[in-house]
């Protein structure tokens, strides 16, 4: 009898692990055919874009901030001309410019007993810096202009040669500088430059500093995969409009660069 059961047993648990079995697979299969279908849209999705970037041009780009000759927080204004007196006069001005003789005397009082008495000379003319601090006011206008022509001869923008063509196989490239002509701080902004690239690329630059009056900022940029022959560089500064400018209509430049075939 015992003997009958355990056979019994063993024939309904059979069935039953095979019904489980079958059932895991069914899960298995269904959750491939999800994992095929996300990939598939994922792909539909992103590849074209990747492969898409991978065909654009190459931009090589570096800036260097810089401001006028002046300093834009101080003023240096010419002082009076103060003529040193004759021998026989006695200098008895209160200013704290003192004149000095050639003759060294050494004297331990807390003050001088007598006046001094300087050797006759030349004007002296003494210019006093006045700290004036700027007045902002007004809009901030950006201009900019192309200032050299030529290409690179390596990927770093410090190899850039000036040119009016651009050899065959080199990087076509330019300078240009961006003035805040203003009289207000313009705050960030961005610019674009068109690219004649077998593509036709656009270049979007990131955040640039903001300019106070009188600053400039230098840009050198080349890229690669150009078309031969005579073709145009488009710049936009501000492309995006983020600075409030007294004149909207210095922001757009356009230069023609010649490529050898």
């Amino acid at each position: 009898m015992i003997h009958k059961t355990t056979t019994t047993t063993t024939e309904h648990a059979q069935p039953t692990r095979r019904a489980a079995i079958n059932g895991l697979a069914v899960v298995g299969f269904i959750a491939l055919v999800f994992i095929g279908i996300t990939l598939a849209i994922y792909a539909a999705r992103y590849v074209p874009e990747a492969v898409s970037r991978a065909g654009s041009a190459s931009v090589y780009f570096s800036s260097l901030f810089g401001g006028e000759d002046r300093d834009n927080d101080l003023e240096v204004v010419p002082g009076d001309s103060i003529p040193l007196p004759a021998d026989d006069e006695t200098a008895t001005s209160t200013d704290p410019i003192v004149a000095t003789s050639t003759e060294s005397t050494v004297n331990t009082d807390p003050a001088p007993t007598t006046p001094v008495t300087p050797r006759p000379g030349t004007p002296t003319v003494i210019q006093v810096p006045i700290t004036v601090p700027q007045t902002l006011y007004g809009k901030a206008d950006l201009i900019v202009r192309v200032t050299e022509v030529g290409y690179l001869r390596s990927a770093s923008t410090d190899s850039f040669v000036k040119d009016n063509e651009v050899p065959e196989g080199e990087r076509p490239a330019i300078k240009f500088r961006v003035t805040n002509v203003g009289t207000n701080k313009s705050g960030s902004w961005k610019f674009s430059a068109k690219l004649p690239t077998t593509t036709s690329y656009t270049f979007e630059s990131r955040a640039q500093q903001s300019l106070a009056p009188g600053q400039y900022v230098d840009f050198t940029l080349g890229f690669d995969r150009a078309k031969d022959g005579e073709n145009r560089i488009s710049l936009k500064i501000d492309n995006e409009d983020d600075v409030d400018e007294s004149n909207e209509n210095n922001n757009d430049l356009s230069i023609e660069i010649e490529v050898e075939d």
